[in-house]
């Protein structure tokens, strides 16, 4: 079993499955609520507290994944700027990896929990340097 500390660890827990693995990846971007006060901005711009919206999401397979860094850059090319990634995984079955249906409904289900303001903390959670971040 590998404790999950950072993006390569997650790798290393994915690699250490029996069945294929799918990785999927909601990108984030932090903002003001139009509706906030006061302390809400204070908060904010001190690094704490905002809205999440999300504006991409892609799917990997396991082998097709190398490094945080390369996720980064990989993201740059979509031109968006996003401050966190949320990462969950998907697991196949029998040796095959899970379907495109499977695949679409988990990511869509991940960008609903967001504009819905659900609980995220069943997400990995990594900003833009690759730290893993806590959802309170």
């Amino acid at each position: 079993m590998v404790d999950i500390v950072n993006y390569e660890t997650l790798l290393m827990a994915g690699k250490g499955q029996n069945e294929p693995q799918r990785f999927l990846f909601v990108f984030l971007k932090a903002g003001l609520p139009k509706d906030h006060e006061g302390s809400e901005s204070e908060r904010f711009h001190s690094g704490k507290g905002g809205a999440l919206s999300p504006i991409m999401c892609v799917d990997k397979p396991l082998d097709d994944l190398t490094n945080f860094s390369d996720l980064v850059e990989e993201s740059k090319n979509m031109g968006q700027d996003w401050q966190l990634v949320l990462v969950a995984c998907l697991s196949g079955m029998g040796g095959l990896m899970p379907t495109s249906t499977e695949t679409d409904l988990q990511l869509k289900m991940m960008v609903q929990r967001v504009e819905n303001g659900g609980d995220l903390s069943r997400y990995l959670a990594f900003n833009r340097e690759g730290d893993l971040v806590q959802f309170s």
